[in-house]
């Protein structure tokens, strides 16, 4: 949220609390909302700290601004802050009387002048599991195009291209592949099945308000697929006075991709708002910056839409319904291919990728006014997939049919030191898959139920610890238990750990989809027909811990954390290309773990100037076949440094840098060009450099210019066999560095009040 700096603006500041005492003689419960004025409007504030004078206890407002706190009977008042604003003190009243006491103050100030500003990327310090808030200022930092284009100045989260041929990308995170990341759409399951690695390209960046990423396996409540951890995306909302009528993005770079995104609100009333998201966009140029006869990436049409309906009344119900659409056509392979061209030696070689997607979705949910902190909701979604994909000779066509409900109930156990959430859920999945001459179709069908039960000491310690059972009609039962603690011996400093089990059913071609573009045989290690593939379900326990530690130095706010998580399957489908010639899919027989250790420091030395400094450490292994030697993984970055420098002027100039250093990557063995072995070795090291300035005006019109790959780094000979596509030794999978060279862009936001 930007603040006003102009010293001749006044800043109002309005807050309304809620007051009561619990049961409990030894402590009492006050609730509120923090509210401030921005251009006549109320407006929820996020992030204020409530403190408790004389005591070493607090909290802070959540994103729509409410807080709960328990306070001794002894505690007087509460005071409320934030920087750039004044204090508030509110007096708290004694006894049983005090149910039901609002307060509202507005303080004004002739003249202001405010220094703080939300920082793109913030971890608090009070939540029991660790959560970066990734807000839409951070992606303003970059172009921001689709999800799969939203992590550059995220050190948690590795991208890399799954092929040389599709253009896709697809994230890592502790070390493990995108599938192994729960990634929900306001806590609805969005990118998994079919879409696993693809459908990082249906949300674009302009759509997204914000996103919340915690590592490690995460609530119960969200179902048991979360190995790696869950990335939560946060579209934007009709209702928020802050959102403009319409907002309106152009944007065209160098290599041929234009792009268009308009998002329009309406609030017809108090209740009830809608929006309206669209997208469009195309890339028309051949490029072939590698000069291998192939393009660098597909040519394509994408359209995108997105509609939803958002109902509150005011005594405590709550409605919201939508529906989105996505139609993607990609062309790409070697230069001159057409659709239509067929596929044989002295043609070229071509991929194909034709998508088209259907999703609805609804929330219902209901606060009970007369019982404080009780509440419920039901989530639903559909989803209709499909897609044809041609990769040379290899065709892969399929469909997906998914239903998710998901109904929870919360209350409070005497006070708000214990609370509970409930639930049941239940997923209904359907594929069929046509791949090469086989047919792969399965229904999985899981209800479950879960409990989720939460304890807050003070400010000092917090628990929650989660209990889920689930009967899958092709695995059969299996139990899902998860902890999370977190442990403040300081005002500034959080220590929280977690631990948990979390089990999934791989989506093996839809998510290894980059080696269909090679000439490598796929085998699969069935050991019962009727599981999906053949093959037994995913199971691993995570592991974690982390240190957050804020600070000041030289009145300017800094903060440092430090996390350590491993990931140990029980069982995985290994995914093994040790063997050019093959790709084979078998239930691991050995053992396989990651390990993930990372720093982060971010600090701002001098006014609007800020740097964030990372470094990651990676240590992921597997034994392949029935080898006891463990492996590493290919194509993982055991090392990776990160350097993110922010500057803003006070006319409103930005300056954005980001330089990453990669590690060296284990290669498999591969064939050479001419079919003979090339032995298992490591790719080399490189640095990726990318820049962006950006130009506003009345906060309406900004005007934006930058450059990716500044380096012009590319891997040399990224498609092995690229000569003779239809022969042997053609592989473009084996991809560990960029595989398009420097790219500039320009673009433009323009904000409709």
């Amino acid at each position: 949220m930007k603040l006003h700096r102009n010293t001749t603006k006044v800043l109002l500041l309005s807050v309304m609390l809620v007051g009561s005492v619990s049961l409990s003689a030894q402590d009492r419960q006050v609730y509120g909302t923090v509210f401030e004025t921005l251009k006549g409007e109320k407006t929820p504030m996020a992030g204020v700290v409530v403190k408790v004078p004389g005591y070493s206890i607090g909290t802070q407002t959540d994103a729509d601004g409410t807080y709960r706190l328990s306070v001794p009977e002894s505690a007087k008042s509460i005071v409320f802050e934030r920087k750039g604003y004044v204090n508030d003190t509110f007096s708290l009243k004694e006894g049983a009387n005090n149910a039901s006491t609002m307060l509202k103050t507005i303080k004004q100030l002739e003249e202001v002048e405010v220094t703080y500003r939300q920082k793109g990327n913030e971890v608090g310090l009070l939540g029991t599991r660790k959560t970066e808030i990734i807000s839409e200022r951070e992606f303003l930092k970059a172009a921001c195009c689709n999800l799969s284009e939203s992590f550059e100045t995220t050190p948690s989260i590795d991208v890399s291209f799954t092929d040389a041929v599709s253009g896709y990308r697809q994230i890592q995170m502790l070390g493990l592949a995108g599938p192994y990341t729960l990634i929900t759409r306001e806590n609805i399951p969005d990118v998994r099945g079919l879409s696993a690695i693809t459908g990082l390209t249906y949300t674009p960046g302009t759509w997204i308000e914000g996103m919340q990423l915690s590592k490690g396996t995460g609530s119960v409540v969200n179902g048991y697929e979360s190995v790696a951890g869950q990335l939560n995306i946060e579209l934007r909302k009709p209702f928020e006075a802050k959102e403009p009528k319409l907002f309106l993005n152009v944007y065209q770079n160098a290599q041929g991709r234009s792009e268009a995104n308009a998002v329009y609100r309406h609030v017809f009333n108090k209740q009830l708002s809608s929006n309206l998201m669209v997208h469009a966009s195309g890339r028309w140029r051949e490029v072939d910056m590698n000069n291998d006869g192939f393009m660098d990436q597909p040519q394509s049409r994408q359209f995108l839409g997105l509609n939803r309906w958002m109902y509150h009344n005011p005594k405590g119900l709550e409605f919201q319904a939508g529906v989105k659409g996505v139609y993607f056509d990609q062309t790409g392979g070697q230069l001159g291919f057409r659709d239509g061209t067929e596929q044989v030696v002295g043609k070229p070689w071509g991929y194909r990728m034709n998508t088209k997607r259907i999703e609805g979705f609804a929330k219902i949910g209901k606060v009970f006014a007369q019982k404080k902190g009780t509440s419920t909701g039901l989530q639903l979604s559909g989803v209709h997939h499909e897609q044809e994909a041609l990769y040379g000779k290899r065709n892969y066509n399929a469909e997906q049919n998914t239903f998710y409900a998901n109904w929870i109930f919360q209350t409070i156990l005497g006070n708000t030191n214990h609370n509970l959430k409930t639930g049941l859920s239940s997923i209904v999945d359907n594929y069929n898959e046509q791949f090469e001459n086989s047919t792969f179709t399965r229904n999985e069908v899981v209800p479950g139920a879960f409990v989720e039960y939460g304890y807050n000491y003070l400010t000092k310690f917090n628990a929650i610890v989660g209990l889920r059972g689930d009967y899958h009609n092709l695995f059969g039962f299996f139990v899902t238990p998860r902890l999370h603690v977190r442990y403040a011996p300081f005002e500034n400093t959080a220590i929280r750990a977690s631990a948990g089990r979390a089990q999934r059913t791989a989506n093996i071609l839809a998510e290894n989809i980059g080696y269909m573009a090679t000439m490598r045989k796929f085998q699969i290690g069935s050991v019962d027909p009727s599981l999906p593939y053949g093959l037994n379900p995913e199971v691993a326990w995570n592991y974690g811990v982390n240190l957050t530690q804020k600070f000041r130095l030289n009145y300017r706010d800094g903060s440092f954390s430090a996390d350590y998580y491993y990931t140990d399957f029980k069982n995985q489908i290994v995914v093994d290309v040790e063997d050019p010639a093959f790709v084979r899919f078998y239930n691991l027989t050995g053992t396989s773990f990651a390990h993930s250790l990372q720093g982060q420091f971010d600090y701002e030395p001098i006014v609007n100037f800020n740097v964030r400094l990372a470094y990651r450490w990676y240590d992921v292994r597997t034994t392949f076949g029935n080898s006891p030697l463990l492996t590493e993984r290919p194509l993982i970055a055991k090392h990776r440094a990160f350097v993110n420098l922010g500057y803003e002027t006070k006319n409103t100039w930005r300056v954005d840098y980001t330089l990453q250093w990669i590690g060296s990557k284990r290669l498999p063995v591969l064939f050479d060009n001419t079919g003979a072995y090339i032995l298992s070795a490591e790719s080399p090291s490189f640095f990726q450099m990318n820049a962006q300035i950006s130009k506003t005006w009345n906060d309406k019109l900004e005007v934006y210019i930058g450059g990716e790959n500044l380096t012009n780094y590319l891997q040399p000979s990224p498609i092995i066999g690229a000569a003779q596509p239809f022969g042997t030794t053609f592989d473009a999978s084996m991809i560990w560095g960029p595989v398009m060279g420097r790219n500039i862009y320009v673009g433009a936001r323009w904000k409709l009040q």
